[in-house]
């Protein structure tokens, strides 16, 4: 019987996982480096969808304190996002502090009790100032080796309404396909009614995209929040969809030529 990979994968989510980045990998405090490792591995704890990096210890410049013995939290959601906390472990292990210069990185260190994890520790994104890999900057989180975005441009029609007020309407979309991720169209601003849009304070990050900026809709009374948003100045990978406008499918009304 065939095996779908997506199926596949989300099966193992309840798994310590583990994967070779297979590149340097640096972390920063106060424009040191603190972390420097060839050998990082990525790691997902038991039904984490995005891991973190891992290195040897002895590629930790800073101090290790404070160890502190840890179960598996036994309450939590059955898909953990990067909202969840790095604190929230779900396999046994030890909790370490990490002392770096004049600054004490509470928990920012924790290794499992797994034998293939053997002297590594995992580390928490958002208690370092900088990450790098190789002489990259990474921002969001660590880039997982299988997941992938492509840019595809196509012909296809997409029609974007909220009620009876046509937001958009393209003949030319760039198709964003991200792994594990819904299909996205961007569409040129030419073919966007940005006389209807207003930008919003709301920013969020993508590892592989970017930094992206909101806009919310004004039909007729009503304010539709962070309807769309859009990439000035992408990543590599999202160049395709630099200024393009891009709308959230769940908060319109998005009509795709098949």
């Amino acid at each position: 019987m065939a095996t779908s990979m997506d199926e596949l994968t989300m099966s193992q989510l309840g798994s310590l996982r583990w994967a070779d980045m297979r590149r340097r990998v640096r972390a920063m405090v106060d424009g040191q480096v603190v972390v420097d490792s060839a050998t990082a591995l990525q790691v997902w704890e038991p039904h984490r969808v995005v891991g973190c990096y891992a290195v040897p210890a002895s590629d930790v410049v800073a101090r290790l304190d404070n160890p502190q013995q840890t179960d598996a939290t036994a309450e939590h959601a059955s898909i953990l996002t990067p909202d969840d906390p790095f604190a929230l472990h779900t396999t046994t292990g030890t909790v370490y502090d990490l002392q770096a210069g004049g600054r004490t990185l509470r928990g920012a260190g924790f290794r499992p009790q797994d034998p293939d994890l053997a002297d590594h520790v995992l580390l928490d994104w958002s208690a370092f100032d900088e990450w790098r890999e190789e002489d990259q900057t990474a921002i969001g989180h660590p880039h997982d080796p299988f997941q992938r975005i492509d840019c595809l441009d196509t012909s296809r029609h997409v029609v974007v309404a909220v009620g009876d007020t046509v937001l958009a309407e393209s003949r030319r979309p760039t198709l964003l396909l991200e792994t594990h991720l819904p299909p996205r169209h961007y569409l040129p601003r030419e073919d966007v009614r940005m006389d209807l849009l207003v930008p919003s304070d709301t920013v969020t990050v993508c590892a592989y995209k970017g930094e992206a900026s909101y806009f919310s809709a004004i039909v007729g009374d009503d304010i539709v929040p962070d309807v769309a948003w859009t990439y000035t100045d992408p990543l590599i990978d999202a160049e395709p969809v630099r200024d393009l406008i891009c709308f959230y499918d769940e908060r319109v009304e998005l009509t795709v030529e098949n």
